[in-house]
């Protein structure tokens, strides 16, 4: 489900969950326990996060939430807020080589680490969350407003459209476009030089950068967060997301 590889500091984490590696409880849960695990072991100095084949991750499983109704609701949107937010607050660097689609759940995925990669080619990356039907969750739209800039990012929330590579780049998804064999060869490399920063000065500057965004997490959440919840688990939302699917298999 993830697969790790540690060598000379950095940890490698490969998502490898079914076809497209979509988020479901299972592997929200697996990503959790890897973010911890990694900020918590000393000899893990700097993290690549990456994908399978040509799919970084598809986003939320969007049958699992249909077939688990509100039960299900209720168990994976806070684990989901609770994985981006863990991810997003860890102390060291973190790179995202996006290998392929980077699609809503996926994309905030990407957009959480410190520096973004993504592999030229056909894989698309955008947040369509409002065309699905659900509202963001708290630490989602936060990763969002502290990564995409001000004057994009009420255009990248309502047109919820996704992009290729070039367009995520030219939105700010993203920092540098490789070809494929060169992204996790450049991954490897940025993950090393920022590795070699010493620790605890790369921690307190990320701290500080971030502060903002973790607070606001706070805040949000304890005004939003059952607002949040009960559209997720709502037949009415349901309703919404089996159009979506239909329109978009139809594709």
């Amino acid at each position: 489900m993830i697969e790790k590889e540690l060598i000379e500091g950095v940890l490698r984490l490969r998502m490898a969950h079914g076809k497209a590696s979509a988020m479901d409880i299972e592997l929200l849960a697996a990503l959790q326990q890897a973010f911890t695990q990694a900020e918590s072991d000393t000899a893990v100095r700097a993290v690549i996060l990456t994908g399978t084949g040509s799919i970084f991750s598809a986003g939320v499983d969007l049958k699992r939430i249909l077939d688990g109704g509100e039960a299900y609701a209720k168990q994976f949107v806070p684990l989901l807020d609770q994985v981006f937010e863990t991810q997003f607050a860890m102390t060291k660097p973190v790179i995202a080589a996006v290998n392929g689609h980077a699609i809503a759940g996926g994309c905030i995925l990407a957009l959480a680490c410190d520096i973004k990669l993504m592999a030229n080619g056909r894989g698309r990356m955008g947040i369509p969350e409002l065309k699905v039907g659900v509202p963001f969750p708290v630490s989602a739209l936060e990763v969002l407003r502290f990564c995409i800039p001000k004057s994009a990012l009420q255009a990248v929330l309502y047109e919820a459209e996704t992009h290729s590579p070039e367009a995520a780049w030219g939105e700010g998804f993203v920092d540098e476009l490789l070809e494929p064999e060169d992204l996790l060869p450049r991954a490897e490399e940025l993950a090393k030089e920022l590795a070699a920063i010493p620790a605890e000065s790369f921690r307190i500057s990320k701290q500080m950068l971030r502060s903002e965004a973790l607070a606001a997490m706070m805040r949000g959440r304890n005004e939003y967060g059952e607002q949040i919840l009960g559209r997720w688990s709502h037949d009415a939302t349901y309703a919404h997301i089996r159009e979506y699917l239909e329109a978009t298999l139809k594709k």
